[in-house]
């Protein structure tokens, strides 16, 4: 495949690169993509085209005087539009933060992604300030489905995963606070990692709820996940809760396979809900690994229900200044949402971070028995962009924050999950893989096994 194919893989323009051909016309074929396709999807709020290709050279000129180039070189990459880039403002989705100072460095994963050899080309569209699960944005448009451009890429990070699922770049960045990476990966099509709690830098990203917070990669295989995983590691003082501890570089152990791994269904409330196509996604993922065992994840509604207590009051506390000044420039969902947020009292935030910690313990306990747990990722695929109610489970109950019914539990304690895609027809849905604290390793291994036995992939977009 050609390195400057919309669907060639991180890995295979950094080893063309690293063989000779030139990673300034990998970077001018993707700007030239990006320039022709972004018009249907809407993924881009900036192109960094003057920086890409200075970077771009750099690398070309770094070869031809024989330095080693990094396992990223010459690769594409773009970043969800609340970490800061050095010179733009960083908008956060947002119409108010327009007004910002442009960011004077960038967000220490472009650092560590450059430094690996992988060339930002831009900022990509979000929900405002991550408080969505649609990837509608009020200010910038919506992204779109490159599997149907009136389907919704899913949120907050809606441009990342349109960005990659269309083939503008291999790599992008997102956040997940309760969903967001692993919702666009699965209504899209592709692989996402929302790393353990604290594992990757946060550092010169705009918050929405800091105990929540997660950011990590989106990509076309489970090779370039890895590979972009392993590019962004290590502890960061710049993040007060990015940990010390190691971690061991996963490429090298995706061939290990799944044999000695103990995966298990998860029952009870992953199983009630989900629309046909996604209770058959996770039979597709289940069948190929050989599971048959089902495990209950306990109080996973309870779970959800205090992940939207605490998401809700400490979003609405970080916004409170805006709220005051500027409440006609919010979207007025999202402005909702955190006035509602502000209301909640401190008794109910204060019940929910105590269950949170007794939930953590009763779900930590379950990796005793098992090693990973699979679950969908969203309970039907890519709505209809605008569409307002669905049923689930006989009730009609509202999209926009019912689409990450399945994701909250998790996020809500910190767990490493991958999301690996299913390419149904006529679109793709997600399968979430839970592993226990810090083991993105098995993740990432149960999703590259899954991915050689052709049981998941990226799906090509029709057009």
């Amino acid at each position: 495949m050609s390195t400057n194919s919309a669907w060639a893989s991180a890995a295979e323009m950094a080893g063309a690169v690293a063989k000779g051909e030139s990673a300034l016309a990998i970077v001018e074929s993707t700007l030239d993509r990006i320039k022709k396709l972004d018009r249907k999807l809407n993924c881009f709020t900036t192109v960094v085209a003057d920086r890409a290709r200075t970077r771009a050279l750099a690398i070309d000129r770094a070869r031809s005087e024989g330095k080693t180039l990094g396992p990223l070189a010459g690769v594409p990459f773009a970043v969800k539009n609340l970490f800061d880039i050095a010179r733009l403002p960083t908008l956060a989705g947002s119409k108010i933060n327009r007004d910002r100072k442009p960011a004077k460095r960038d967000a220490t994963l472009i650092e560590r992604l450059e430094a690996a050899g992988a060339v930002l080309v831009g900022a990509l569209n979000m929900g405002e300030y991550a408080y969505d699960f649609t990837g509608e944005n009020i200010h910038d448009g919506p992204s779109r489905n490159p599997h149907g451009l009136r389907r919704m890429t899913g949120g907050s990070s809606g441009g990342s995963g349109g960005a990659v699922a269309g083939g503008l770049v291999p790599l992008a960045l997102g956040s997940d606070t309760n969903g967001s990476i692993r919702v666009p990966s699965s209504f899209c099509g592709i692989f996402g990692l929302k790393p353990t709690y604290g594992r990757l830098s946060r550092a010169r990203t705009f918050p929405f709820v800091a105990s929540l917070d997660h950011v990590g990669p989106f990509a076309r295989t489970a090779r370039d996940l890895a590979l972009s995983y392993d590019a962004m590691t290590g502890h960061d003082p710049d993040d007060p809760v990015c940990v010390k501890r190691p971690a061991e570089a996963v490429v090298p152990l995706l061939g290990r396979g799944t044999d000695n791994l103990r995966i298990a269904l998860a029952g009870g409330y992953f199983r009630k809900g989900a629309f046909p196509e996604a209770q058959d996604a996770l039979a597709r993922v289940a069948a190929a690994l050989n599971v048959r065992r089902e495990i209950e994840i306990p109080e996973a509604e309870r779970a959800r229900s205090a992940a939207y207590v605490i998401t809700s009051a400490e979003g609405a506390a970080l916004h409170l200044d805006r709220l005051r000044k500027r409440a006609k420039d919010f979207d007025p969902a999202v402005r909702d949402r955190l006035i509602a947020g502000a209301m909640i009292p401190a008794a109910l935030v204060v019940q929910a971070q105590k269950f949170r910690r007794w939930y953590r313990e009763r779900v930590l306990e379950l990796f005793n028995e098992v090693d990973a747990i699979l679950a969908p990722a969203t309970p039907c695929a890519a709505p209809a962009i605008g569409q307002q109610t669905f049923v689930l489970d006989g009730i009609e109950l509202p999209v926009r924050p019912n689409l990450g019914i399945y994701t909250q539990p998790i996020s809500f304690i910190g767990l490493p999950v991958a999301a690996v895609p299913v390419a149904l027809k006529p679109l793709p849905v997600g399968v979430q893989i839970i592993a226990a604290p810090w083991r993105e390793d098995v993740a990432l291994r149960i999703a590259h096994a899954l991915e050689q036995s052709g049981a998941v992939s990226a799906q090509r977009p029709k057009f």
